[in-house]
């Protein structure tokens, strides 16, 4: 399927995209890491072998994307509103439970300072991955 930059990605093209993007290895180098251009190609390339014809800077923009809704629909779950909901949020929940996420804290002085915490630390999940 040929896909140019301003084409919308396809279900069965987000699908391949989580199942790469959910891979031990391919999580754990895009987690806290900046300079990751290199990983998206490996995963351009990963994509193309299952017939998706994405650049990197397209799967970098739909990774992006993906996980801002994500955080999106799951901190208004949190906050109690169910009805904020979005395709891919089970799929992507898996991937992103364990990874940590970089919130703000009030420090005594009326600073925030950045601390990490998990958002689902739940051992018996992780085994299934």
């Amino acid at each position: 399927m040929e896909s140019g930059a301003g084409k919308h990605w396809t279900e069965e093209e987000v699908k391949a995209l989580l199942s790469v993007w959910s891979e031990k290895n391919i999580r754990k180098q895009l987690h806290g890491t900046l300079r990751n251009k290199g990983i998206f190609i490996y995963i351009a390339k990963r994509l193309q072998e299952l017939g998706v014809c994405r650049d990197w800077k397209q799967c970098r923009a739909k990774y992006k994307n993906l996980k801002y809704e994500y955080r999106t629909v799951k901190y208004a779950h949190n906050s109690g509103d169910v009805t904020k909901t979005m395709k891919f949020f089970h799929d992507l929940d898996a991937i992103l439970r364990y990874e940590p996420v970089t919130q703000l804290a009030a420090e005594e002085n009326g600073r925030c300072s950045a601390t990490e915490t998990q958002l689902n630390t739940s051992p018996a999940a992780d085994s299934t991955q």
